[in-house]
Order: structure tokens, then sequence, then C-alpha cells
């Protein structure tokens, strides 16, 4: 009966925030339309509104740990669910994203994800996406910020493994800006897939960052350790989800 109720308080949520999506980006569309600072107005008002009703509507809470970056840096996140999205945008002054392509056509979230200044990417043809990707970034067409990326391409649920893509190296070279690692746990309350939201603390966390210069032949092995390690921590923290087995490797 319980989880029963849980998930329909987590539709209702569902329901109640993608309508304030519409609601909110009809009535900022104005100022979006000629200012990318009302873009990011729009965009933090639903983070903020998302996370309100999470508390009351769902029994989810946030925290936010480390030192945010305020500075221009690249951020390379572990991404577990859309929730640690939120949070990181949420967090960050100015945080930009790279993306996948389709997401431009979404309506709404393309539509403003294009006027904070994300860079959307196709992933199907990595290495003519990689030099696009850097070559946006670098001639000023996205805004000056925090790029935010996903090192390993796709959300990935706690406690399975994937590869870490180069993508986020060669952008931490050619960019010459400090990497500032992020850990989360936020799948756990909040999965990749499906309705249902558990209540909890969702933690995304600021590790300390990776200076510009550091050897990039072993950046990305460095970047991996850290930020699995810490979400690890942050797993084992929460108790992990119900019915979580050992974790396997994605193929």
């Amino acid at each position: 009966m319980a989880h029963a109720l849980q998930w329909l308080r987590s539709l209702a949520h569902i329901v109640t925030i993608y309508t304030a999506m519409l609601v909110i980006g009809i009535a900022y569309f104005p100022w979006a339309l000629v200012s990318a600072r009302g873009a990011r107005a729009a965009c933090k008002t639903w983070c903020r509104f998302t996370l309100w009703t999470a508390r009351w509507m769902i029994g989810l809470t946030y925290e936010i740990r480390g030192e945010v970056p305020q500075d221009e840096v690249v951020i390379a996140a572990k991404h577990q669910s859309f929730l640690d999205i939120i949070l990181i945008f949420y967090a960050v002054p100015a945080g930009k994203f790279i993306m996948k392509r389709e997401l431009m056509y979404a309506p709404i979230i393309g539509q403003y994800a294009l006027k904070i200044g994300c860079v959307p990417v196709d992933r199907g043809k990595r290495g003519q996406a990689i030099r696009k990707m850097v070559a946006d970034v670098e001639k000023g067409r996205a805004e000056a910020g925090q790029l935010i990326i996903y090192s390993q391409g796709t959300r990935v649920a706690p406690g399975v493994k994937a590869p870490y893509k180069v993508g986020t190296s060669v952008l931490f070279e050619q960019l010459g800006q400090d990497c500032v690692p992020v850990a989360t746990n936020a799948g756990v309350t909040w999965q990749r897939k499906g309705i249902y939201r558990r209540p909890g603390t969702a933690v995304v966390e600021f590790l300390p960052r990776i200076a510009a210069g550091t050897d990039k032949r072993g950046f990305l092995a460095r970047l991996e350790t850290e930020v699995e390690g810490a979400s690890d921590r942050l797993l084992e923290e929460a108790g992990g989800p119900e019915g979580l087995r050992p974790a396997r490797a994605l193929r």
C-alpha cells in the first residue's frame, strides 16, 4: 500500500513539474528571446520549483557538497538521472551542458538549452562531434560559464560501471581550464527510468579540481577514479537502491 501511494505521489510530481515547465517557459519567453540571462532565470526558477515540490510531494530532499565553482571551468560529472542535471545546474551560476543533438528539438527544453549556451553533439559521429564541440566552445558560440559534460555519455544506474569517454579529456586539454569532478547518488532516489521516486536525500558533491595543464595521459583515469570512488561512497551512505545487485559492466 505504501509503495502504491508513493508511486501515485511520484506520478503527481511528474505531472506537476512538466506542467510548470510549460507555464514557466511561456511566461519567461519574451525575456529569454532577447537575453540568455532571461533564459537562465527561467531554468533556475523551474529547478527551484521542482526541488521545492519534491520535498513535500515525494519526500525527496537534496544536499550540495564541496566547493561550487564560480569561474569558467569544465565540470565532469557522474550522470545517474535527470535529478543530477537539475541539481548541478541549480548549484552553479552559469551552467551549460554538452547535450545530445536530439534534445535541440524537444519542446521548451531544446530552445532554452540553446539559449543558455548548451552545445549539441551528434553522438553517432564521435570524431566529428568532438571537433565541433571544441570549436563551438572556443569560438564563443556558447555563453561563458561552467561547461558541464557527462564523461560516460549517458545516464548510468548506481552500482553499474561504464567507460569514461575521451571527449572530456579533449575538452580539458583544448580549453585550458580547470576540471571540477562531480559525484552523485541521485539515481538512488530518482531513477534514470520509470515513474517511481524514493524518499530520501540526493547528494551532488563537487570534488577538488584538477588543475589545467595536468598531463592528459593520466587525466581520464584520475577523473574516473575520483568520481567513481566518491559516487560509490555516496551510494553506500544512501544505503543503496532496493534490490541493487553487485556492480556489473555495461557493454
